[in-house]
């Protein structure tokens, strides 16, 4: 049963800010540019950003995929739903050397 985007992302901010103590997590603004990522990262020196999805198979909006593929380079970026949940914080956890 898929939960719905909301409610992953609030459990996945949670999780985030307890596997990486001192992190700030930030929400970002769809309307203020399209296709940006839902969360920014902040540890340490380092940062990422992860465009929450309710499921593997939900719907990518215009720019999504540009912007996590172009943010990846720069940094870190994914795309997190509950079935790559797991791999994608290790994935992170590995990024920011904690």
């Amino acid at each position: 049963m898929d939960i719905p985007e909301r409610r992953f992302q609030a459990k996945l901010i949670k999780e985030i800010k307890e596997r990486f103590p001192g992190c700030i997590v930030l929400k970002n603004d769809a309307d203020y540019l399209q296709g940006i990522p839902d969360l920014t990262i902040l540890h340490h020196d380092k940062w990422a950003t992860l465009e929450c999805k309710k499921n593997a198979s939900a719907e990518k909006q215009p720019n999504q995929e540009y912007y996590v593929g172009y943010m990846n380079e720069m940094s870190f970026s994914r795309f997190i739903c509950p079935e790559n949940k797991e791999e994608v914080l290790d994935e992170l956890q590995q990024a920011f050397g904690a």
